[in-house]
């Protein structure tokens, strides 16, 4: 039996279409989803949305009887100058999906997927936050929340200072999601990460991932980042450690093994998918035990 707080991201079963990958979740034990619609990561959600879509990806989630946490998407590079969300139809789409599927947010980028900003870093970062408020402010409106990936080593904000910058420009009622892989990819410490958002933290992904080395502003410029395709328990994410220091900011959401990982077959996925979930929900019984 997995911890109650842990949920699973369809994007860890994207090769199948979206109403099997719901039934393995099911059968492995899980009772909460993220659904996935990430370009060139997982279509579960299609990224053409259209009403169709809405109704056919709504209908699969209620058949399964899984409660949705996120819609994990993407609605344009939130720092180009042509992205306009006050015209995007794909993100009032988003917006009517989540809210029939109960779905507390969207999780929305937090720049393109360049390190290299469009103009410059402040402005920029400004861009994002200009988007990111209006995105929240208009999800308000469907009683859903917007949450952001704050780093995300392939992104623009793709340091912990990056993402600290950022979350200093954006409205506080917007969550930062912290994904475990993506910070030790960039170089960063977890639980650093944790202690520093503190009670801004939303959402927790999971995923292991091999140490990089990001740091590009400044002298001594380097931008190797990490391996985050790999499975829980074969990479150097101490998983502890940031589940420690999420219990000593009183995080209170939930996590999901957002596996997408490129180190196992497919066949193999049920299987890794089980053993990261005993693991994580061991680390939990863990922490709730030390405050008990």
């Amino acid at each position: 039996m997995f911890d109650s707080r842990l949920g699973c991201s369809t994007i860890s079963f994207r090769h199948l279409p979206l109403g099997s990958a719901l039934d393995v979740i099911g059968e492995l034990g899980f009772a909460e989803i993220d659904l996935g619609s990430l370009p060139g990561v997982c279509d579960h959600v299609p990224l053409d949305l259209d009403d169709r879509g809405v109704r056919e990806v709504a209908g699969a989630v209620q058949r399964s009887g899984l409660a949705v946490r996120s819609i994990n998407c993407d609605v344009g590079d939130p720092n180009n100058p042509a992205t306009d969300l006050e015209a995007s139809l794909h993100l009032e789409r988003l917006l009517e999906l989540a809210s029939l599927v109960g779905a507390h947010a969207l999780v929305l980028p937090n720049g393109a997927l360049t390190h290299e900003p469009i103009e410059s870093l402040d402005s920029d970062l400004d861009r994002v936050a200009a988007n990111l408020n209006y995105a929240s402010t208009r999800a308000h409106r469907h009683g859903v929340d917007v949450w952001t990936e704050s780093l995300h080593v392939f992104r623009l904000c793709c340091t912990t200072g990056r993402a600290a910058a950022l979350a200093e420009r954006i409205d506080p009622a917007i969550g930062i999601v912290m994904d475990f892989s993506h910070i030790v990819a960039s170089g960063g410490d977890p639980a650093h990460f944790a202690r520093s958002m503190g009670s801004r933290i939303s959402h927790v992904h999971i995923r292991d991932a091999t140490r990089g080395d990001v740091r590009l502003d400044g002298a001594d410029a380097v931008d190797e980042p990490g391996n985050i395709n790999i499975s829980v328990g074969r990479g150097e994410v101490d998983f502890r450690g940031g589940i420690d220091a999420l219990r000593s900011v009183r995080f209170a959401g939930h996590f999901a093994l957002e596996l997408e990982t490129r180190d196992i077959s497919d066949e193999q996925r049920p299987a890794a998918t089980t053993a990261a979930g005993d693991l994580i929900t061991e680390l939990l019984l863990d922490t709730h035990q030390e405050t008990s």
